[in-house]
């Protein structure tokens, strides 16, 4: 909301100061497909069908992985999970994890070093996860439009880097508590899960296949017209109407959540476009390693998406140097809670089992600064 209250008072002192003329103008020059896109996908991405299907694939998984105690079912969210948010998103990717978590670890009186463990590597690998595609992950929707980077491009030049550390962050982390995860034997699945701090669309009753397909196929649809906002605004309004003309299948749409975040990306297209005077002579002077580094520590004090977009906005930029700086972005995007859109999401639902109720911001910074140090790595030297 501040980047909206700032966004608001620009315009409001455009139109005092230079007439209406000029502050509409302006306005009407700003591109808002990026934050119209993540409103509608993650309104859709986060409801009970997707996140039971999503769900129900996981835990499947989980039990036929050869591991003791609950080693194979933490193995399962942590990499599974983020990876599968290039495709239903980050927001929508932390949220179903933050649930499992709760569901199969955190309701069980965890120690205080591995709640925090799991937590950073959690972040760590929900901000890497989703560069897989370019529409998932907010600080490279912020760019992929401008820099014309394509699923192929991050695939070939991201994903399979972001994979792999996200693989051994989650891997990684099981091995260092195995002793205390092997005696937590998996829940059952028909044991209710405590109430968590959001609606857990997961525990509802199953939802029909067609409802399903229905969810994901309009899911599949928003995204192939990500960069049409109008359609996705139409497709929107269809699903709204679908949701309240079958509400047995569905649990409270996460709109409020997914406007705060559009907000935040609509700030930042507002204020962005008056920040290249200053922004442009600073990039154009720094080295590409310079960049990397400096975006993966200013990535803890906001929000990566910020970092990238105002990157945008400098034209003549280098492949190298555009490489660098989204890569630094994402790597730092699990240090503090604000240093991605997503992590207050699992916050909210996970806060509750941490001591008086509340992530301390040191222990989670030590915490993911290991797994931050294995995605830099990741992306510096593959």
């Amino acid at each position: 909301m501040v980047f909206g209250l700032w966004a608001m008072l620009l315009i409001v002192l455009m139109f005092a100061i230079d007439g209406s003329g000029v502050a509409l103008q302006y306005i009407d020059t700003r591109n808002f497909t990026e934050p119209v896109f993540v409103f509608v996908i993650m309104v859709i991405a986060a409801t009970r069908p997707i996140l039971q299907a999503a769900q129900a694939l996981l835990q499947r998984l989980a039990r036929i992985t050869p591991l003791p105690g609950s080693c194979g079912m933490l193995i399962i969210v942590l990499t599974l999970t983020p990876l599968l948010g290039s495709f239903i998103t980050e927001p929508a990717a932390m949220t179903l994890a933050a649930l499992l978590l709760q569901r199969e670890l955190f309701s069980r009186g965890l120690c205080a070093p591995l709640q925090y463990a799991i937590l950073g590597v959690l972040f760590v690998n929900i901000s890497i996860g989703g560069t897989l595609t370019p529409y998932a992950a907010p600080p490279v929707l912020m760019v992929a439009g401008t820099w014309q980077w394509d699923l192929h491009f991050m695939l070939s030049n991201f994903g399979w880097k972001a994979a792999l550390a996200v693989c051994v962050n989650a891997i990684g982390l099981t091995l260092l508590f195995g002793r205390q995860l092997a005696q937590l034997p998996l829940q059952a699945s028909t044991q209710p899960p405590p109430q968590p701090a959001i609606p857990d669309a997961t525990a509802q009753a199953p939802v029909p296949l067609a409802m399903t397909l229905l969810h994901l196929g309009l899911l599949a649809a928003v995204v192939g017209l990500a960069h049409h906002p109008a359609l996705c605004l139409a497709l929107l309004l269809c699903f709204l109407g679908f949701s309240q003309a079958y509400p047995s299948h569905q649990d409270r749409l996460l709109i409020r959540e997914a406007l705060l975040v559009a907000i935040f990306l609509a700030g930042l297209v507002v204020l962005g476009g008056q920040q290249q005077w200053w922004l442009q002579p600073l990039l154009v002077g720094m080295h590409s390693d310079s960049v990397f580094w400096g975006a993966t520590a200013l990535t803890a004090l906001t929000d990566n998406a910020a970092i990238t977009y105002l990157g945008s906005l400098v034209p003549g930029l280098s492949d190298e140097f555009k490489f660098a700086l989204v890569a630094g972005a994402v790597s730092g995007g699990g240090l503090t809670i604000i240093a991605n859109a997503p992590n207050p999401a699992g916050v909210a639902i996970l806060r509750r089992h941490f001591q008086q109720q509340t992530v301390q911001p040191l222990p989670l910074l030590l915490a993911a600064a290991l797994p931050t140090m294995v995605a830099a790595l990741a992306f510096k030297l593959l």
